[in-house]
């Protein structure tokens, strides 16, 4: 059930009319959907939402993909997009992400937040497969390596990681029982039919960069997608982020 759920992230939600195309970091699943139907019973507008890496959107954007609004996990794929010319402004600041260790039901890998548990297994012998999001261009990947090595295990991790290509895949990984734990986006662990397969703990903001996510309107955009822009602004919206799991940042 779960690979199916985490199959619909990587592909466009439905959308029930033309209106404007949103790409969104995968760790976005959840509130986003909630936003967007929220936008459309207020204003009748419908988004269609596509969910993957941040790292790739940016490399498509950057190719030319007819996107009109990228909302990225890493503030500087937007500042790299702004740079080049392809954005109407500088974005704004949407969330701050936080991610969290996880193991699912049966694990011999005790959770908890220091990663005390997961040195325990590894001196053990009892991990063999270990899953975080690709380092190489997933944001969440990137913090997990950091506080993998706050930890002082990542060297102990290698030959033992299986990297999602986002971190919605990641997450699948360490929640399948095929690995016996991983580090997930704080969103993930709290979305329908994932935190009851296991168990999580918050790892500490100050083990890893903060994860600046920012949102960027693209050349191009129509005024269905600046309208959603702005609604993502706003009090009702920024509640539903925090719900899910996500920090609110000051505007800026």
């Amino acid at each position: 059930m779960l690979a199916c759920l985490v199959a619909a992230w990587l592909v466009p939600a439905c959308a029930l009319g033309e209106s404007t195309t949103v790409a969104a970091a995968a760790n976005m699943q959840f509130a986003l959907e909630e936003i967007a139907a929220g936008f459309a019973g207020e204003t009748g507008d419908t988004v269609k939402l596509v969910f993957g890496s941040s790292g790739n959107f940016y490399r498509q954007i950057s190719e030319g993909a007819p996107f009109e609004l990228f909302l990225s996990a890493d503030e500087q794929y937007v500042e790299q997009l702004v740079a080049a010319g392809r954005t109407l402004d500088a974005g704004a600041l949407y969330a701050v992400g936080r991610i969290v260790l996880m193991a699912p039901k049966g694990s011999p890998l005790t959770v908890d937040s220091e990663l005390k548990g997961l040195k325990a297994a590894l001196a053990a012998g009892r991990i063999n497969k270990f899953a975080i999001a690709s380092p190489e261009h997933a944001p969440y990947g990137r913090l997990a390596e950091q506080a993998l090595r706050h930890a002082g295990v990542w060297e102990q991790l290698q030959g033992k990681l299986v990297l999602g290509e986002n971190i919605a895949q990641a997450a699948q990984f360490a929640t399948s029982g095929n690995a016996q734990g991983g580090i997930i986006a704080h969103s993930l662990a709290l979305a329908p039919n994932v935190d009851k397969r296991g168990q999580w703990a918050l790892i500490p903001a100050s083990w890893h960069q903060p994860l600046q996510q920012r949102m960027v309107l693209l050349k191009g955009a129509n005024s269905t997608s600046q309208a959603f822009y702005q609604y993502l602004q706003q009090p009702a919206a920024r509640s539903v982020l925090q719900r899910h799991g996500f920090a609110l940042p000051d505007a800026r």
